[in-house]
């Protein structure tokens, strides 16, 4: 039998521990953020850096935080980087078991404080499936009289062994902008690193896959037409916050998103799943 239990991390977060026969996972309340994942007989499909040091308040630097309602920098000044959401801490509402897969549900109450950033009667909740994949789920609903605008994503990091050993294909046809500059059209499948990459992809077919060292991980998409592809390199990486120097050797992101064009508009009583599943390719 399978057990998912709540437990506290030395540094006073809570998290929920699941073991199963299919996997084992571990989600924080704050941030509803997976940081653990590893398919049984399989190495672990989510990275995080060995400089995070779990702090209330932080977003843990790996795993797959939550950005919401937007992605990167608000239009407005003094708005938190990727939104508010993985900073706060969810209510975990349900869980279920069936067939040693594991159902679990994380809504999150809009508190008065937050609603100076977030003045729209909406519900977001996050939704995990997992089993010998992983997926998540992102899912919101308008509640009030108005159309809502948003944009979103699961910014999952990877554990790659060697940036320098990757490659990540399943781009072609897509465009994307980088650095700000763009739209550059994408007319080869795969991308190789020997730079720092941020790119955010549109017009992206569902499924990607990354080929590691340690074999291909699938990384697919529903409800999207966007991802972020993203590696700080060499002197990003000494500017990043709980991040070591050399962690970019060990890391990539590629995250299911809904951005730019792609970016949500939630009409009054409509609601949207942005949905990604994770896992190794045999």
């Amino acid at each position: 039998m399978g057990s998912v239990t709540t437990k506290k991390h030395a540094n006073g977060l809570d998290y929920v521990e699941i073991n199963t026969a299919l996997c084992q996972a571990r989600i924080f309340l704050q941030g509803a953020q997976i940081d653990h994942f590893q398919p049984t007989g399989k190495p672990p499909l989510l990275w995080v850096s060995e400089a995070d040091d779990y702090q209330p308040g932080n977003g843990i630097r790996g795993g797959v935080p939550v950005c919401w309602p937007w992605f990167g920098m608000s239009t407005e000044a003094g708005f938190p980087q990727h939104g508010f959401a993985r900073t706060r801490i969810w209510n975990l509402s349900s869980v279920a078991m069936r067939n040693q897969w594991v159902d679990l549900r994380f809504d999150l109450k809009i508190s008065e404080e937050d609603k100076h950033y977030w003045p729209h009667n909406t519900e977001v909740s996050v939704l995990f499936s997992l089993g010998d994949t992983l997926s998540i789920s992102l899912v919101n609903t308008n509640l009030g009289k108005q159309t809502v605008s948003l944009t979103q994503a699961l910014h999952s990091y990877f554990p790659i062994e060697d940036i320098h050993q990757v490659t990540a294909s399943g781009f072609s046809g897509a465009k994307y902008i980088e650095f700000a500059k763009g739209p550059y059209s994408q007319n080869t499948d795969e991308v190789q690193f020997d730079r720092e990459t941020d790119r955010v992809y549109t017009e992206l077919a569902p499924v990607q896959l990354l080929h590691t060292p340690q074999g291909i991980i699938e990384v697919s998409r529903e409800n999207s037409r966007s991802a972020v592809l993203w590696n700080p390199w060499i002197e990003k990486s000494k500017r990043l916050a709980r991040f070591n120097d050399n962690d970019y050797l060990t890391m990539v992101c590629l995250e299911a998103a809904n951005v730019l064009e792609d970016k949500l508009e939630l009409a009054p009583g409509e609601t949207h799943s942005l949905v990604t599943h994770i896992r190794w390719k045999d």
